[in-house]
């Protein structure tokens, strides 16, 4: 196993892990639904936005600390829910929680984790908040939520974007099962009850848990904006990483409307393709709060484990800084929709 602290680029930890991760595992991770197009569409629509830098501008001391719902970040980069972290390497999760905490950040936990959310929280050094896949009844979802607040985390995630699951021929033509060995919570084989969500099951969590609530999957401005008049503190933008539908819009195109639609009375996450400290600040620009990273942190973690996982952390800082410095902005609170634009290139 390679030494973390000895990789210098991010491409270095995704190639390390390419070589270490078994086959199945690493299709799972780098993979996406049906001809991947919506998987090449969230890389190819982050580079069709270009920076605005300023220059003569005091930018010695740079700092990218923020906030997500009042809880301090260091830097404005979560860790995303993902399933299967166990077969990437032993620790998953609990490798994952433990770097987010050296780093100063949130790892958000999903619900088909290998581990509990005991046993993440047990090991955790930071907040967690907890990505609720609800595939049981009202009294299966109650029951996990109040092991979820009791375990302290600090916000409740619902998906919603996954009424059928998404045909990934990397693992149909592997004949790859992700839920091989896999323990922690009791999760129904069914996805039934996610095919009937509403809105309703949105009021039903706010009634029935204290958290936040936070709807990830979110692709764009009516449902922004829905979220919000149901009351909904954070809007998750995402497509699954490209997993779910393919032709999906890459969420770095719907940021903008996104947060012209909640208009401020919800914080805005996104993730989808985010690869790179510029790729960070051009969402940031935007208008999202923060960045969740899912692919990425999969390389570190299966490069070199919970070292890994932080190395991957500190080269997107580093790669943030240097964007902030060369684009004259000193600050988190000094980005804003000017520092980016459209490129002038064909889709």
């Amino acid at each position: 196993m390679a030494v973390a602290e000895e990789f210098l680029t991010l491409g270095e930890i995704r190639r390390a892990a390419a070589r270490t991760v078994p086959a199945g595992a690493w299709n799972y991770l780098v993979g996406g639904a049906d001809t991947e197009a919506t998987l090449r569409n969230n890389r190819q629509a982050l580079g069709r936005y270009v920076f605005r830098p300023r220059v003569l501008r005091d930018v010695s001391q740079i700092d990218t600390t923020t906030t997500f719902l009042g809880m301090p970040l260091a830097i404005p980069i979560m860790i995303a829910p993902m399933g299967s972290t166990d077969q990437v390497h032993p620790d998953g999760d609990l490798a994952l929680a433990r770097a987010a905490g050296r780093m100063g950040t949130i790892q958000w936990l999903t619900t088909v984790s290998a581990y509990t959310p005991e046993e993440v929280a047990a090991v955790a050094t930071g907040p967690l908040v907890y990505q609720l896949y609800f595939r049981g009844d009202n009294a299966w979802g109650e029951a996990l939520i109040r092991r979820v607040e009791a375990a302290g985390f600090k916000a409740l995630c619902l998906t919603v974007d996954v009424p059928a699951y998404g045909r990934r021929e990397r693992d149909l033509e592997a004949r790859y099962n992700r839920h091989a060995g896999r323990r922690g919570v009791e999760v129904p084989n069914t996805y039934a009850r996610q095919a009937s969500l509403t809105w309703q099951d949105v009021e039903w969590l706010q009634r029935t848990t204290s958290l936040p609530l936070v709807v990830k999957g979110i692709g764009g401005a009516e449902d922004a904006r829905l979220a919000v008049e149901h009351g909904v503190p954070v809007v998750y933008i995402s497509n699954h990483g490209g997993r779910q539908l393919d032709y999906a819009p890459a969420p770095i195109d719907v940021v903008a409307e996104v947060v012209d639609a909640v208009a401020g009375r919800a914080e805005v996450v996104v993730d989808g393709g985010f690869t790179r400290g510029t790729d960070v600040l051009k969402a940031l620009a935007l208008g999202a709060r923060a960045v969740c990273i899912g692919k990425a942190a999969g390389w570190g973690l299966g490069a070199a484990g919970e070292a890994g996982v932080v190395r991957v952390l500190e080269l997107l800082t580093l790669e943030l800084r240097i964007a902030m410095a060369n684009t004259g902005v000193a600050r988190l609170s000094e980005v804003s929709r000017a520092l980016v634009r459209r490129a002038c290139v064909a889709d």
